[in-house]
């Protein structure tokens, strides 16, 4: 069993996805922790009815990221967590992370990069009247939504799509889509590769 930690700052469907694939036996990962930069994010109670242990701060609290993500780190390693999951986690990762976990932070963003990166991918997308959208799952690098991506997968925008619409399904995607990667990355690191 692989153990993750799950960074989220929302509601937290991703990282419900990731419980439920978890226990109908498709991911062989263990969620060792959340960790969660908005206090009274959903993502908490989620996690709480799951019986995850959640490490929850304010940012604001902290003279500079690198102390809180020190902490963090500190974390993360008492867990013996082994890959950190982004699922909506709505911060840029900064060099204290990512020197712990080199090219073990995967992200799922919204959107075929490298196009539209950043907040708000599917209304920039739906804005920019394009007929393709859809999920990207990569690894993390110091930019925005800029590391190698691992997968896609495609959602045609069809006529008389809303943006709710389009934001539904982008939400189905991910969540059929981003354990099943995962599984895949834990099986080829299980294999040494």
């Amino acid at each position: 069993m692989k153990k993750i930690a799950v960074f989220a700052s929302g509601s937290g469907t991703n990282f419900q996805a990731i419980v439920d694939s978890i226990k109908e036996g498709r991911l062989a990962a263990k969620i060792e922790l959340v960790v969660c930069d908005k206090p009274g994010a959903k993502v908490i109670e989620r996690a709480s009815k799951e019986w995850v242990e959640t490490f929850v701060f304010s940012p604001k609290e902290y003279p500079q990221k690198s102390l809180f993500e020190a902490e963090i780190v500190e974390k993360l390693r008492a867990k013996n967590v082994e890959l950190i999951v982004l699922a909506g986690y709505m911060r840029l990762i900064g060099d204290t992370l990512l020197k712990a976990y080199r090219n073990k932070i995967v992200n799922i963003h919204p959107s075929l990069l490298p196009a539209f990166p950043g907040k708000d991918a599917i209304g920039q997308a739906y804005q920019a009247g394009v007929n393709m959208t859809g999920v990207t799952i990569h690894y993390v690098d110091e930019g925005l939504d800029t590391g190698p991506i691992i997968a896609q997968r495609e959602l045609v925008i069809k006529p008389g799509d809303t943006l709710e619409s389009i934001e539904e399904k982008v939400h189905e995607i991910e969540h059929e889509f981003y354990p099943q990667i995962l599984q895949s990355l834990v099986m080829s690191v299980q294999k040494g590769g």
